[in-house]
């Protein structure tokens, strides 16, 4: 298993960008918890290479739309993919669930899945083949505790 993954997330476009390191992830009561380090980007390009060359190889990547507001200290961010919309709070762990609740959702019922995960799953159903996914690769929010 992999115990760090890099996240390169391109920034309205580029050229700028922001480079993650995710430790793993552990859940409790709906909340996953991982060690996070997010550094901004001058050019996601030139990183990318730079990657490449060092020995890194893109596993995924995916096109999303992201809206983030701060309400009481938590990141409340929506996402929207091709296979779903989804809230992310990140934040201190002991006051998502309850601010989950206050915005209608279920700490029960958060996702596991990442993204990547999620997008392999979609592309599974959607039309089954052997050809390779297209790669994509995308970091969640800053932040080292997140509800998705």
């Amino acid at each position: 298993t992999r115990k760090i993954t890099l996240r390169l997330r391109i920034l309205n476009g580029g050229p700028r960008g922001v480079l993650t390191a995710k430790g793993p992830a552990t859940f409790e009561g709906g909340v996953k918890i991982r060690e996070e380090t997010e550094v901004e980007v001058p050019d996601v390009h030139a990183t990318l290479d730079m990657l490449q060359q060092l020995g890194f190889r893109v596993g995924w990547t995916y096109p999303k739309q992201r809206t983030m507001w701060m309400l009481d200290g938590v990141a409340v961010t929506l996402d929207v993919l091709d296979f779903g919309w989804f809230v992310e709070l990140e934040g201190p762990a002991q006051v998502l669930p309850e601010m989950a609740r206050s915005l209608g959702l279920d700490p029960a019922k958060a996702l596991k899945d990442s993204y990547s995960v999620m997008a392999r799953k979609h592309l599974k159903a959607k039309k089954p083949t052997k050809a390779p996914p297209t790669p994509v690769v995308i970091p969640p929010a800053a932040g080292t505790e997140g509800l998705r």
